[in-house]
């Protein structure tokens, strides 16, 4: 352990002095009660002994600052807005033509692509912004009503801007690549083959905070909205569905979940929700994953989460500061999920025993839990029967609950674990998604 961690620190001290330059025109700190921490553990304390904390460290706000991810590049979206508390949740700030870039990536002929900018919420309550990218394409709708839209939440798991779909659409495909996003782009070509529009939100939100489920609600339903308001002939009176898988689910279901209280003018407009492989107990999850092969991807969650909720950063030690400014604050989801190898617990980050049972843990956990809203649009959940990281019984309970709150529900468990779950669930899902675009009315199988 202690050779395995010194190597560990040494590879990410270096990487780290390497640095990028923060976010630009980074937003205002969101400064949040924290509570107290207990004593380190005696391994805590040995940790903090022997790893030197970054000079950043010295200034709370500085490190929160040095863990945001780098610029991308591009202007719509990096840059915030100084008049952004003026503009109303999914005004459309600024929109962009990607047709090009995005037809480049496409089986199937598109009329176009904009890469829309549009104010948000973050997850503390305060402006902010979100992108999304509007396919419209050259197929017609031949169904009732106006061109409906796939509302796509893809499964970003990312802690780099470059690694979103408004990044990879509206660059060449040979710029800063994402290979994850390949292998869930065959769904949008058969939305897009049917005459649906889709809509592809970042819903990280501007600070990529990978599975904040306020950040993703918000960022997903303010894309509808700044969708209906650049289009208004196209698409204002059309139907629109969320889906989502795994961390794109988690946006998908919190889209449901916070519709109402979020924007509830929105309620007749989406027909529903579909979320497969949805984490729904963080705290349950987050047990799960601890000190296994999944543990690199609480890593990444946790510092992704830690953008909008930097107290996290004051229960951390000088190791997990490091890691949190070194260059692994930009990688994409092919990177997080090799970073479990090692298997560390969360621990070894932290400065308190047991960090996950910790009460600071508990009051962010309950930030996240959403069981206790009832989902204002239809809800289709699905799972794998045999997924090792998020437990099929966390889903089930969900759907019990809404079901017991009158909402119309149908709930499948598929073959196969977590990844093949998703190919699994594929086919019975998008019948769900035509049938609600097409204004059939909502199945119920609770």
């Amino acid at each position: 352990m202690k050779t395995s961690l010194s190597v560990v620190v040494a590879v990410l001290v270096g990487c780290a002095l390497l640095g990028a330059p923060a976010s630009a025109a980074p937003p205002p700190y969101p400064d949040e009660p924290s509570v107290p921490a207990a004593p380190p553990s005696p391994l805590q304390a040995w940790i903090d002994n022997t790893v030197p904390a970054p000079a950043v460290a010295a200034d709370e706000e500085a490190l929160w600052r040095a863990v945001l991810p780098s610029p991308s590049g591009d202007p719509i979206l990096d840059d915030w807005p100084a008049d952004l508390a003026a503009y109303a949740p999914g005004e459309v700030i600024e929109a962009r033509d990607v047709t090009p870039t995005t037809a480049a990536r496409m089986t199937v002929p598109i009329a176009r692509s904009t890469l829309l900018k549009f104010r948000s919420t973050s997850g503390t309550g305060t402006p902010s912004f979100g992108t999304a990218t509007l396919i419209v394409p050259a197929a017609a709708w031949t169904g009732p009503g106006s061109r409906p839209v796939e509302v796509n939440a893809l499964p970003i798991n990312s802690l780099g801007t470059h690694c979103t779909p408004g990044y990879q659409l509206s660059h060449s495909p040979l710029d800063k690549p994402n290979v994850d996003l390949p292998v869930f782009l065959p769904a949008v070509w058969t939305a897009l083959g049917k005459g649906h529009a889709v809509l592809l939100p970042d819903h990280e939100g501007p600070l990529m905070a990978y599975a904040e489920p306020n950040v993703a609600a918000h960022v997903m339903l303010d894309s509808i909205r700044a969708a209906r308001g650049h289009l208004p002939a196209e698409l204002g009176d059309s139907r629109y569905v969320a889906v989502g898988y795994s961390g794109g689910a988690i946006a998908a279901y919190a889209t449901a979940m916070k519709l109402a209280e979020y924007a509830p003018e929105l309620a007749g407009v989406l027909a529903g929700a579909a979320a497969g492989g949805v984490v729904t107990d963080y705290a349950n999850v987050a047990h799960q994953f601890n000190g296994k092969i999944s543990s690199g991807i609480l890593t990444t969650v946790t510092l992704a989460i830690a953008r909008e909720h930097p107290q996290i950063l004051r229960h951390t030690n000088s190791f997990a500061q490091w890691v949190a400014t070194s260059p692994l604050r930009d990688i994409c989801g092919e990177s997080s999920g090799p970073l479990g190898i090692v298997s560390l617990p969360i621990d070894v980050g932290a400065d308190t025993p047991a960090p996950l049972d910790s009460a600071f843990a508990a009051g962010l956990f309950e930030q996240f839990d959403l069981t206790d809203r009832t989902a204002a649009a239809p809800l289709y959940l699905y799972h794998g029967a045999h997924d090792p990281w998020i437990p099929l019984g966390d889903a089930q309970r969900v759907f019990r609950q809404q079901c017991a709150r009158g909402v119309p529900g149908v709930f499948r468990v598929v073959p196969g674990e977590h990844l093949i779950g998703y190919v699994t669930g594929a086919a019975e899902l998008e019948a769900w998604i035509d049938g609600r675009l097409r204004g059939v009315a909502a199945p119920s199988e609770c």
